[in-house]
């Protein structure tokens, strides 16, 4: 017997009742978040919701029309040209089985083409690093490496000591917003259009790449700024924590008014023009750049400002969720 979902522990299955509301979209946000989840792991319970979508008055054409249309292009294109597209794709030949459909119809499939270029011998955990954001992938993650071990080897390789504390200080907070607008948006995610279809697209899959981002580069920035020389009366190692926190919420806000790769550079700019330029007008380096940069990290006044700030860029943000469900504009 199929029990609806109750909250009275974590057996439960998804009805007809629970189903036919999330078809309509007129399910509870909560409940539609733990269906999503549940179906990932219960396949009895995902062929109940996707038998309430196909018969939906809306949904059910339109899914029947997309099903007809890539049977008829599946049919039409060889089978050796698919396995040709996968080995060159994976660089390890196809794994070509059949998979039934709803209607008993066979088509063929490639295992891994829809892994998104997934080397198919990882890990499960590399898996799941490798999904996480295409920016821990790319360039910006060169970059923070360069950034974190250039300013260790400039302190002591180079001899410049303590002074190189006040240019990984300003830089620190602005380099996770690069990672943010390289891991997903139209212009960052080759996939883009796809994800955001998905059940956990939008914010949640949005807010997951952002996790990772600041996964690998907060420590590493900490821990840079932790072994460089301390200089005197200057913010400690991990005064850029709030400010980095909250100009990636802001940038993630902003992005859901006008885009992630758009957002995160306004915010970029505006720390440029209103932090780093008035510090660096003293001095692009040493004291005088510390004494320029203090004022926008030391002291519980300053760093309780930060905080409030990301807790309103948080709510807005929240506020602002259903705007990740749709695509963005070029």
């Amino acid at each position: 017997m199929r029990r609806e979902r109750s909250g009275l522990g974590p057996d439960w299955h998804v009805g007809g009742e629970l189903a036919a509301r999330y078809a309509a979209g007129t399910a509870a946000e909560s409940e539609a978040w733990s269906l999503e989840k549940h179906v990932e792991a219960c396949g009895a319970c995902a062929a109940v919701v996707s038998s309430a979508v196909r018969a939906g008055p809306e949904t059910g054409p339109l899914l029947a029309g997309i099903r007809a249309a890539v049977l008829e292009r599946a049919v039409q294109e060889p089978r050796e040209s698919v396995g040709a597209r996968a080995y060159a794709n994976n660089g390890t030949g196809p794994a070509i089985g059949t998979t039934v459909t709803g209607a008993g119809t066979s088509t063929t499939t490639v295992a891994g083409a829809g892994t998104t270029g997934v080397p198919p011998r990882l890990s499960r955990a590399a898996r799941v690093v490798w999904a996480a954001g295409p920016a821990l992938r790319g360039a910006w993650l060169v970059a923070l490496v360069v950034v974190a071990l250039g300013a260790v080897a400039l302190s002591y390789g180079a001899g410049l000591g303590a002074s190189v504390r006040p240019l990984l200080l300003v830089t620190a907070p602005v380099l996770p917003l690069a990672g943010v607008a390289l891991s997903y948006g139209l212009h960052a995610d080759p996939l883009y259009e796809i994800a955001t279809s998905t059940p956990a697209g939008g914010l949640r899959l949005l807010l997951t790449r952002a996790a990772a981002v600041l996964a690998v580069s907060v420590p590493a920035l900490t821990l840079a700024g932790a072994v460089l020389p301390v200089a005197a009366g200057g913010p400690g190692a991990a005064a850029w924590l709030l400010p980095g926190l909250a100009l990636t919420l802001a940038a993630l806000a902003l992005g859901s008014f006008v885009g992630g790769r758009r957002g995160a550079a306004a915010v970029g700019a505006a720390w440029l023009a209103f932090v780093v330029a008035p510090a660096a007008a003293g001095g692009p380096a040493g004291a005088a750049l510390m004494a320029g940069a203090s004022p926008y990290f030391a002291g519980p006044a300053v760093q309780s400002g930060w905080a409030g700030g990301a807790v309103a860029c948080a709510l807005l943000l929240a506020a602002r969720r259903r705007s990740f469900d749709h695509l963005e504009t070029p």
